[in-house]
Parts: C-alpha cells; structure tokens; sequence
C-alpha cells in the first residue's frame, strides 16, 4: 500500500519542481551554514520579500522593520529572504559568519538569510538578474526589496528608502496574502 502511495505522489512532486516559476529556480548556500536551499521547493506557493543586506549601511535599521514584517505575516504566507551583498561600497565585508551573527545579535534576525551575493547590475548573481529582468530594476543600493506573488511572478519593487513597513509595501503585501 504505501509503495503504491509513494508511486502516485512522486508525480506530483516532480510535477510541483517542473512547474516551478523560472524567478525561483535557484538554489543558495543558507548563511553561515552547509545547508542547500532550493528557492522553488522551499518557497513555490509563498509571498516572498527579498532584499539585499549589508551590515554597515545607513539603512541597516531596516533589519528590525524586515523582522517585524516577517514575524507578523508569515503564518498567512509570507517570507523574507535577505541576501548579504558587498557590492555597494564594501558595506559587507564580513564572513558569513560575521554577518549571521551580527544579525542574530543586534536585530534578532530569524528571517532566512542567504550566502553573500552580487546584486548589482553588471556583476549580478543569475537570480538577481532574473529580478531586475522581471521587474525592470537592479538594486541601486543596499537594502533593495522585490516582492513575489505566490506564483512566483515579481509584482513590485521598492528602492533602499522605501522602509519595510512603508504603507505601499503593506499593502502590497496584504493584497497577495
């Protein structure tokens, strides 16, 4: 019975992961950890925020904001993703280590957080180039935010001085939720 089981639900597993939206079919390191995370199978069906961080920025404040946004929405679906990034005037230089526990200790950060990456146009990772392809946008700066609906699709995005509980972002995403 249970091979039987296993044989009609593998199709839908591998049918979830083909019908995942090209804006997730990525896989990243988690910061500071070996552990692999495979953005569609992990997240498919969610709200995401995903913002690129760095530690020794002026609007690094916004990491108390994130967490409050996380914290409040997440049992109706929302995740934020952060993404370390040096790539503004070296404002992450830290290792993953660093970074995890500067985080964790000053913000409380239990948002998931992910390996340093490029996000900056002409340098950036594939999954950020897929956002600015998506949303017409590369970050600027730190602190960039792209919201995806729950099929994936990138629906908005707010530069660095658009604070995590800015009116336009909570509506933004009360209406996907």
């Amino acid at each position: 019975m249970r091979v039987l089981l296993l044989l009609l639900l593998m199709p839908l597993a591998s049918f979830a992961e083909d019908n995942c939206n090209e804006t997730l079919a990525f896989t990243f390191k988690a910061l500071a950890a070996d552990d692999q995370v495979n953005l569609c199978k992990t997240y498919q069906g969610k709200v995401i925020l995903v913002v690129n961080t760095a530690s020794k920025c002026g609007y690094t404040y916004q990491y108390d904001g994130l967490e409050a946004l996380y914290s409040h929405y997440k049992e109706q679906g929302l995740v934020v993703l952060g993404f370390p990034s040096n790539d503004f005037s070296e404002q992450e230089p830290g290792t993953e280590k660093q970074i995890a526990g500067f985080c964790r200790t000053t913000f409380g950060v239990k948002f998931p957080m992910f390996e340093k990456t490029s996000v900056a146009q002409g340098q950036a990772h594939p999954f950020y180039k897929r956002l600015a392809k998506h949303s017409g946008v590369y970050p600027g700066w730190n602190f960039h935010k792209y919201l995806i609906d729950r099929d994936g699709n990138v629906v908005a995005n707010f530069n660095s001085k658009v604070e995590p509980q800015d009116k336009r972002i909570l509506q933004s995403i009360e209406k996907l939720l």
